[in-house]
């Protein structure tokens, strides 16, 4: 789940143009203007051309009506008495004026009266339309069913007011209007347009197109380099069809730079002149300040060997995923063995001898298949040149000193997660090595995709599609300075919906749903991507992902893995406005969803948790202490909750429950919603920890006692790391969690720069005590962090360290031993897995559940059992209907070579009996090898 920073609003509109463009003709010769000068290229980012009368409209609510469809209004809250009438007002001059003394509308080129609707709304208009309350919580209204489409496409261009008059013509009240519906509707064509952006011909020109709509002129300023002068500027040509702008440029060749002029009416500020960066951009100059004009076919673009060098198979089920959650800076930015000039960068990974690549080549031989990038395109919050490294002070583990030093150059840092998108096809340039070279960070992204399929891993990325760091007039803002008010999410009142925490992205209007669609495959094609997950993908409609499921299905050939969280939260929650790509919606699609049923069962609490919640909500892995019977009956609960998980949270999984109850999982319940959601295991995402909130050991440290050993600490966290290596479904780990990453008790780290989210592939330091976390999200838990911080107990040793990690990479090789493990159907997933110790007379602390092989040749054992203890002691169970089979520890566990000694010296199966004996805070694996 992303955390933005709050957008800073553009202030430079500086006067551009003096005169006023009036009348469409006039528009068309001032094109012809702009078109020869090459001043224009050089001006400010946005020049107010008319800017629009004052007291119009609401300066913080400018647009609360609504365009239902192309030819039908509401207004919500909005009642029409007798005697009163709703009209639009239309000028394409943009010279609107209300007269204060006689209180009439004047400038208008054309004016509307609204008749009443003839019709019902359609049902699915109606139900997406829902939020603004029905015709009888405000007022409705129909253009006469005379004016064409031509017409309701000129009423969008310009400046247009909905009011509430008097019989005789006298304004109660005024307001523009949404215009999204209307032009998804008017211009539906544009969904299937040719390829937008910019493209290199053969023949040495380039065609540039752009939707723009509702854009009275656009032209395309070409730069030979990223800091020159421009050289051309040229108009594009309207599509009225689509309401593409296009033109093919002459001389503008792959290497060069570009920007779009666009003349486009902004309601509440008048007609601006934008001068603007491509939504399309593929690469950009240093800082976004530019597009880069670029052929990604061509082979200068590519390091050698990029078209023929072999990459990792597809995954036949995202099931057999076991994926790796990784930050590119941090990666490197701490790595000694990579070059100082390539710390950092996506040039770190092409470092095979670096600690941090073996280190990955380690975890891809025991059995990690996919490393999941944090966001890697353009993003907003990094200055790509420039940017500031604080000077931390020597200071004690508890000190405030460290989060001052970091937060005094937070805005101005190398560091962010980097959910706050700017350009969503281009990649990020602070991890170039040449942040104003175009080429250099596409040459840069595959080559690091090229390190990573060296050593056997495929490479995925994060994707944040549900906002931008900035919408409207700012200056971070692109989409909104092309077409105002259709590519972010309104509420009622025309403001942009803030749910994500930044400006929300309406996914369900088809030009925005098909941005996320056109970059997804672009990344998928150009850049090897083998799968995506999407950051808080509730906010996007199932459909959209449906149709990128089967757009990347159709380019590429076969099935690519989507992912991601599926929330149900916001202005979008239930359905609000579209069928969601959450949790409890995507049950069929195959499209998978991080499981907070499991992590929750695990750690305790909930995401968000403050650390004195945290501390008071322990999760399973954490023993019940005798005699609190609260806790220990929510000890029982929580395995329940876990065998659910490790059954893949399925709905249709059937097992006895901590009542004596034989129950499917949608019948259990998390909270208000059902326990199992999943139809499929490929639906589940199992997770302990990510980049979001305190890391595994953070949370662990306010959990266990607080004189718990480093040791002890150890076997927890691999506690949890085994149950979601055990588990049913997508894998899916935290980078450091096996060298047990803290980040020093900070629970929101996206912007708490490289101190905090240092990464040590040495393994000599995980991370805890390098001061108090930043103060902002963290202030709060002070009293209650100082003295955990100042305990030089809980820090853990390099051989601590060193232990955990040995220790999970046997965990890998288990996991990747068997396909019993990674199961693809929920009915094999019922018909394989049995989980015994379970219902109301249970051993509380311990999950045991065994895996049958019967009738499959791959699964290289006739019979999987494991047993997951969380007690503080050793543990048994005798199993009569194992009794009778050979039972041994499983070979990875038994081995000379396996890190858990105790494990391998301790636990025990009684073949004869099936008593089975596991030491304590284990998970234990035994087989029975197949008949020869």
């Amino acid at each position: 789940m992303p955390v933005c920073v709050a957008p800073s609003v553009f202030s430079g509109l500086r006067p551009w143009v003096v005169a006023a463009l009036a009348l469409s003709g006039a528009g068309l010769s001032q094109a012809a203007a702009v078109a020869q000068d090459l001043s224009a290229c050089e001006a400010p980012p946005v020049t107010v051309l008319t800017a629009e009368a004052p007291g119009l409209t609401d300066k913080d609510a400018p647009a609360r009506a609504v365009w239902l469809e192309d030819g039908r209004l509401r207004w919500p809250g909005v009642t029409v008495a007798a005697g009163q009438r709703l009209r639009l007002h239309h000028a394409q001059s943009g010279r609107l004026v209300l007269d204060a003394r006689t209180g009439r509308l004047s400038g208008a080129e054309q004016v509307i009266t609204l008749g009443r609707p003839s019709r019902p709304l359609p049902s699915d208009i109606a139900a997406a339309t829902a939020y603004l309350g029905d015709g009888a919580e405000g007022a409705e209204g129909a253009v006469p069913p005379d004016l064409g489409r031509a017409g309701r496409k000129r009423l969008l261009e310009g400046q247009l007011l909905l009011t509430l008059e008097t019989s005789d013509g006298r304004v109660l009240q005024a307001t523009a209007v949404q215009p999204a519906r209307a032009l998804d509707a008017l211009y539906a064509a544009a969904e299937d347009a040719p390829a937008l952006g910019a493209q290199p011909l053969s023949d040495g020109r380039t065609a540039f197109k752009l939707w723009a709509p509702t854009a009275r002129q656009v032209a395309v300023c070409v730069y030979p380099g990223p800091q020159a002068a421009a050289t051309r500027v040229a108009p594009l040509r309207r599509d009225d069809r689509s309401g593409v702008w296009q033109a093919t440029v002459p001389e503008v060749r792959s290497g060069q730079y570009y920007r779009y002029l666009v003349d486009v009416f902004v309601p509440g500020i008048g007609w601006v002149r934008n001068l603007v960066t491509d939504p399309y951009s593929i690469s950009l100059s240093a800082d976004s300040r530019r597009s880069y004009v670029a052929d990604l076919s061509d082979p200068s673009l590519a390091p050698a060997g990029w078209a023929q060098h072999p990459a990792p198979r597809p995954a036949a089920s995202s099931t057999d995923m076991v994926l790796y959650e990784l930050h590119v800076r941090d990666f490197s930015r701490d790595d000694a063995s990579v070059p100082e000039p390539l710390r950092g960068k996506y040039l770190a990974f092409t470092q095979d001898q670096s600690l941090g690549m073996r280190h990955l080549r380690a975890l891809a031989e025991a059995g990690l298949t996919d490393i999941h990038l944090l966001p890697i395109f353009d993003l907003a919050s990094v200055p790509e040149q420039g940017c500031r490294v604080p000077a931390i002070p020597t200071a004690a583990p508890d000190s405030d000193q460290q989060q001052a030093a970091v937060q005094a150059v937070a805005g101005r840092d190398c560091f962010n997660w980097g959910y706050d998108p700017f350009h969503y096809n281009a990649p990020e340039g602070s991890f170039a090595t040449d942040a104003d070279d175009g080429a250099a960070r596409i040459r840069e992204v595959r080559a690091m995709v090229m390190a990573l399929h060296r050593a056997g891993l495929r490479v995925g990325m994060d994707v944040v599609y549900n906002h931008t760091a900035a919408a409207g007039q700012q200056a971070q803002s692109v989409l909104d300075r092309i077409v105002p008010m259709y590519y972010h999410r309104l509420d009622r009142l025309g403001r942009v919906e803030r749910s994500t925490c930044c400006d929300n992205t309406a996914t369900e209007h088809r030009m925005m749903g098909r941005l996320l669609i056109d970059s997804v495959v672009l990344w998928a094609q150009a850049y090897g991507m083998q799968s995506f997950r999407f950051d808080l993908m509730g906010h996007q409609p199932r459909a959209v992902m449906e149709r990128l499921q089967a757009r990347l299905r159709q380019t590429l050939g076969h099935e690519v893995p989507l992912i991601g969280e599926g929330w149900n939260f916001g202005e979008v929650a239930n359905g609000a406005r579209f069928v969601q790509a959450s949790q409890l919606s995507l049950k069929g699609t195959g499209i998978g969803t991080f499981s907070d049923r499991g992590r929750d069962a695990v750690r305790g609490g909930a995401a968000g948790d403050d650390a004195a919640t945290s501390r008071m909500r322990p999760g399973f892995i954490v023993p019940a202490a005798p005699g609190d019977e609260a806790r220990q009956a929510e000890w029982r609960a929580q395995a329940d909750l876990l065998r659910l998980a490790l059954a893949g949270t399925l709905r249709s999984y059937r097992f006895e429950t901590l009542n004596g109850q034989t129950r499917s999982g949608e019948k259990m319940r998390y909270g208000d919603q059902p326990a199992g959601y999943a139809s499929e295991p490929g639906e589940t995402v199992n997770y302990v920890e990510n980049h979001d909130n305190q890391t595994l050991f953070d949370a662990l440290v306010l959990k266990l006692p607080q004189d718990t050993s480093p040791q002890d600490r150890a076997r927890v966290q691999l506690l949890a790391l085994g149950i979601n290596a055990l588990s049913q479904g997508v894998a899916y780990f935290h980078a450091g969690g096996e060298l047990l990453r803290s980040k020093s008790m900070d629970r929101n780290s996206y912007d708490s720069g490289d101190w905090f989210n240092a990464l040590d592939w040495r393994g000599e330091d995980n991370g805890f005590g390098r001061g108090l976390p930043p103060k902002a999200d963290n202030g709060s838990d002070y009293p209650l962090l100082k003295p955990l911080l100042a305990d030089a107990r809980i820090k853990p040793s390099p051989a601590v360290i060193d232990w955990t990690r040995r220790a999970f990479l046997d965990l890998l090789r288990v996991r990747a031993s068997t396909p019993l493990l990674r199961l693809r159907s929920a009915e094999e997933v019922q018909h394989r897995l049995r989980f015994y110790n379970t219902g109301p007379q249970q051993q509380a602390g311990l999950i045991v559940g065994r895996l049958d092989g019967s009738g499959r040749a791959d699964t290289g054992f006739e019979r999987v059992l494991y047993l997951i203890n969380a007690n503080a002691q050793a543990t048994s169970v005798t199993l009569p209907e194992e009794a009778g089979r050979p039972w041994r520890l499983h070979p990875v566990q038994a081995a000379a070579t396996a890190a858990d000694r105790v494990v391998a010296e301790q636990a025990q199966a009684d073949s004869a009996t099936g008593h089975f004996a596991v030491p304590a805070r284990s998970v234990v694996v035994f087989v029975v090898q197949p008949m020869r």
